[in-house]
């Protein structure tokens, strides 16, 4: 590998770690603008072609019936322990998809003027965005005049944060998103902020509970597939495995699988692909974005990547692929995510 591509992976993986550390949501749209004029199929032949769901039945977002009304003010307790006092909550600016998700599901989306770039949900498609290349835009944000801004620990850069701060708006932060134990104290810790505790029981009881009943439907004869959560933006040249960390074991071991990356020993993570840790990880099946699938061409595109045609996935085109704006959000729609991966794994994906 030449030195101009290991400097490249280097930097993609550092923009990863730093944008979403665990769950990495955000930053694995990392080139999502190249890829629209990558050559492929499109999105819809892309998706067919990895047995997934269709990717219009799963980007919209289900709201409560009433969230009730909000009681504000409140002062809640951002990441890090800071105090943050809500005034009021008429104009939301949410700076990650999942954080938009989890405002438009417990009814109060109304109220949300502004998205980040991976709010990909068809409710948000017409705001504007405030962020440039997944960094904050802080003259964007507060052009707005916001009443709250709900950011993550890996939002950044810092000194858009300080801006927005400095002109008075309160900025709720919330830990990033690392498996299924955290969809219900992210939701909380939204509600609680915007004067909806009790929604956010509602909705916290609503996800497990959809959660649980996926868990319970997988298959009785399934296997245990070791499955290989690979990143791949075909037309910015980046090809990565994901390791311990990657946000993607929660996930596959909820489906009955097994990270074969992680299991393999890869503790970064991600690791540039290669024929030897393809060939150590051993995946059954491959789980991409259908973005990233559709970067690379495809299926046929995805199984001439040096050493996956040579895995039990490559050999039987077993790949599961889920839409990027949702697949790692550990949110209300976790379960539609889930439900998909399991259906694909084990034969029921349309």
């Amino acid at each position: 590998m030449g030195r101009k591509s290991t400097e490249r992976i280097d930097g993609t993986v550092r923009r990863l770690r730093r944008r979403l550390a665990g769950a990495l949501l955000s930053t694995l749209a990392l080139t999502l603008t190249a890829c629209g004029g990558s050559g492929g199929p499109g999105p819809a032949a892309a998706t067919r072609a990895a047995g997934a769901e269709k990717p219009q039945a799963a980007n919209r977002v289900e709201p409560l019936d009433s969230p009730g009304t909000p009681r504000l003010p409140v002062t809640v307790r951002s990441s890090g322990g800071k105090q943050v006092t809500v005034e009021k909550a008429d104009r939301i600016v949410p700076l990650s998809g999942s954080l938009s998700e989890i405002v438009f599901t417990l009814g109060l989306g109304e109220h949300v003027v502004a998205r980040d770039i991976t709010a990909t949900f068809d409710q948000a498609k017409k705001l504007p965005v405030v962020t440039r290349n997944h960094d904050v835009s802080a003259e964007s944000v507060l052009s707005l005049h916001p009443d709250l801004v709900l950011a993550e620990t890996t939002t950044g850069p810092d000194e858009a944060m300080e801006q927005i701060r400095d002109a008075g708006v309160p900025v709720l932060v919330v830990d990033p998103a690392r498996g299924l134990a955290d969809v219900g104290p992210r939701i909380q810790a939204v509600a609680d902020a915007l004067g909806v505790p009790a929604a956010g029981k509602r909705l916290t009881r609503r996800s497990e509970d959809r959660i649980a009943a996926v868990r319970k439907a997988i298959p009785a004869h399934a296997d245990h597939p070791r499955v290989a959560f690979l990143y791949l933006r075909g037309s910015a040249s980046v090809y990565l495995i994901g390791g311990r960390g990657s946000g993607a074991t929660s996930l596959l071991e909820a489906a009955g699988a097994v990270d074969a990356g992680a299991e393999s020993g890869l503790k970064k993570d991600f690791t540039a692909i290669t024929t030897e840790a393809l060939a150590q990880a051993a995946p059954d099946a491959i789980l991409v974005m259908s973005k990233g699938l559709e970067s690379v061409g495809g299926v046929d595109g995805l199984v001439k990547i040096p050493g996956v045609a040579q895995t039990p996935a490559g050999m039987e085109r077993r790949i599961v692929s889920v839409e990027d704006g949702v697949l790692l959000n550990y949110g209300p729609r976790t379960d539609q995510v889930l439900k998909s991966i399991v259906e694909q794994l084990y034969g029921g994906g349309k």
